[in-house]
């Protein structure tokens, strides 16, 4: 319940303080009167609205404060929030929610809400506003263009055993994707390491196919090929070596020669002192080192070939280690080690149990597709009572060939249900059903809109419930049935209502009239109570036509029959 109202130097008003009671409130005046600022303050209160456009002419200060009585569900909020002292059984009585809002030095607004005193933030407000009142505007169709708002009052109309439905469909929709991240996340973990071992293996196929045996094998190639890549400067050393050694010009002796001749010198030389014959052995061991070594490079030429196709073949073997370890980051030793480590032992993958893992998933969908089912068939239940119901509503407002229907569209599992709601509507039984968003005229709007609150008085929670000029343009018979519905809504809640509408007004427990007036050139917007009888019938018969009799009859009329 809203219980009271505050405002200060807001738009047109410069001090507004409104005691608000149970029961049915209506607000008349003239048409810019500033009825609607009603509905601009809570909107602003609640964290919506800019305030700066709303801030009355030559004030750097304004000030918006409501009083609720709140309900069970926002004090289970609050507390949740913090908000609420819980072990303090009045701390939830009363409710007061302000906004303050200036203008800084830079002229730019600064604003401030709290509750109860406490500050919070916007995302909060925005979050206690459905909790707090219910507004109803003509041309609210955004409203029904929102499968989620469509779902939330069906659900509110099936009753209160709905929210266990809810909640189960919750959980299995929880586990359900507890259970599907798991495996996915098993998949994914089962592909890197499939991942890994495909590059372990090929790795281990390189090393292999390398033959990789020798770690000296990459400098005795390297010797090879310098051999190869130099056999004709190789062999013409050699020949060079060989013909100074033993086959000089004719003008030159050999060196094997001339050993030779100095050995035997030595050996006569030795026969006449034999201390010289150690150095006698001495040159006989040269000449035959000398000669071996002449043998041995008589060989290594023999040997020494020119050979295009092996010194092909051993480049790519050199290239071929060079880019294992330039790929590998070591060298053959190394790699040989790695080779040998991935022999005995690549990364596992029986580790993860897929098939569990994907059985689990499959039995959760199952599940959630039996809670969803449920909540399927429970909707279609409320769906086919709302119909009726709302179509019951709707025939004394002047939409006695109206056509009204819910349908529930399939949808993928969510954790509110596997169905989209549409309401598909038709004021002509020649035309066929559409979204009512999409075919309902302003009028026909707000007459649904009000039947629709109607329906949901009884299972939604007790929120003031506010209608801002939803009987404009409507015909006196049609008013009238509005007028039952605002008053039959009014047993139960409360029920605020802008009105121009004679008829409704009268149906109304508390009447507030609006007016504007002109104080020292500027204008003012004014708000006070009708209590006395004869004031508000004067107001019904400003809203008739006039001060005429006929029309103060009339409001008369209306006051003795809804007396």
């Amino acid at each position: 319940m809203l219980t009271g109202l505050r405002l200060e130097n807001f738009a047109l008003i410069d001090c507004l303080e409104l005691e608000l009671k149970q029961g049915m409130t209506v607000l008349t005046g003239e048409t810019g009167a500033g009825k609607s600022l009603l509905v601009a303050a809570l909107d602003a209160l609640l964290g919506g609205g800019d305030p700066l456009r709303l801030l009355r002419r030559g004030s750097r200060r304004g000030r918006l404060e409501a009083s609720f009585r709140p309900s069970q569900a926002l004090q289970l909020l609050l507390k949740a929030e913090s908000l609420l002292e819980p072990g303090d059984p009045h701390a939830g009585d009363e409710l007061i929610l302000s906004r303050d809002f200036r203008l800084n030095a830079q002229d730019r607004m600064v604003t401030r809400s709290r509750l109860n005193g406490v500050v919070v933030s916007r995302p909060l407000l925005l979050q206690l506003r459905p909790l707090l009142i219910d507004l109803t505007v003509q041309g609210q169709t955004r409203q029904f263009s929102r499968p989620a708002r469509l779902r939330r009052w069906l659900d509110s109309f099936a009753g209160p055993d709905q929210s266990g439905l809810l909640a189960t469909v919750a959980a299995a929709h929880r586990r359900w994707q507890q259970a599907k991240a798991a495996h996915r996340e098993a998949c994914d973990s089962w592909q890197c390491l499939a991942a890994e071992r495909a590059a372990q293996e090929d790795l281990l196929a390189q090393l292999e196919a390398a033959e990789l045996n020798d770690p000296d094998e990459p400098e005795q190639l390297r010797h090879a090929q310098d051999r190869l890549a130099h056999v004709v400067r190789l062999k013409e050393g050699g020949g060079y070596l060989l013909q100074r050694l033993c086959e000089p010009p004719p003008e030159l002796p050999s060196v094997l020669d001339l050993l030779g001749e100095a050995q035997a010198e030595l050996a006569s030389m030795a026969a006449l002192d034999g201390e010289l014959q150690p150095l006698r052995q001495r040159f006989l061991d040269l000449q035959l080192a000398l000669q071996d070594a002449v043998a041995e490079l008589e060989h290594y030429l023999a040997l020494l070939q020119s050979d295009p196709d092996t010194l092909a073949r051993l480049q790519e073997r050199i290239a071929l280690l060079r880019s294992l370890e330039r790929r590998h980051g070591g060298d053959i030793a190394a790699l040989i080690s790695l080779r040998q480590a991935l022999r005995q032992q690549l990364s596992p993958l029986a580790s993860l149990d897929l098939p569990a893992l994907a059985s689990a998933e499959q039995e959760a969908f199952a599940a959630l597709s039996r809670a969803t089912a449920a909540l399927t068939a429970r909707r279609r239940a409320a769906a086919d009572r709302l119909q009726a119901e709302l179509l019951q509503a709707l025939r004394p407002m002047a939409l006695n060939r109206v056509r009204f229907e819910v349908e529930l569209l399939p949808i993928d599992p969510t954790e509110h249900g596997a169905d989209q709601v549409r309401f598909l509507f038709s004021a002509n039984p020649d035309l066929p059903l559409a979204p009512l968003e999409t075919v309902a005229s302003g009028g026909e709007m707000a007459r649904f809109l009000l039947a629709l609150k109607t329906c949901l008085a009884a299972t939604e929670p007790e929120l003031p419930l506010l209608f801002d000029e939803i009987d404009t343009g409507v015909s006196g018979r049609v008013s009238e049935a509005m007028a039952s519905l605002l008053r039959r809504l009014s047993r139960h809640r409360q029920v605020f209502c802008i009105t121009h509408q004679p008829v409704v007004a009268a149906v109304a427990q508390h009447h507030l009239q609006v007016s504007k007036d002109v104080l020292d050139g500027e204008t003012v917007c004014r708000v006070r109570e009708l209590e006395q009888r004869a004031e508000r019938e004067k107001e019904l018969a400003a809203l008739a036509g006039g001060a005429k009799d006929d029309a103060r009859r009339y409001a008369a009329a209306l006051l003795r029959q809804n007396r």
